[in-house]
């Protein structure tokens, strides 16, 4: 069973859940040729303070970007 995990930010709107789902499920059903009700997709959405780049929180990096547009 083919199974497609996507991690990012949290989406508050069901309908895009629901596009994302489907293009992946799409995606997957063309290339493995498989019956649709057999691929899963699981998100999983991780708060801002939950992730880094650079070594930098998301969280101060959003912060960091305000400050310095509103500085602009």
């Amino acid at each position: 069973m083919p199974t497609a995990n996507i991690e990012g930010p949290h989406i508050d709107d069901l309908g895009k859940k629901r596009e994302l789902t489907k293009a992946v499920t799409d995606a997957m059903e063309k290339y493995y040729g498989l019956p649709r009700d057999v691929y899963v997709v699981v998100i999983k959405e991780n708060p801002p303070q939950n992730v880094s780049a650079g070594g930098e929180l998301i969280v101060d990096r959003i912060e960091r970007i305000k400050a310095e547009a509103a500085g602009s």
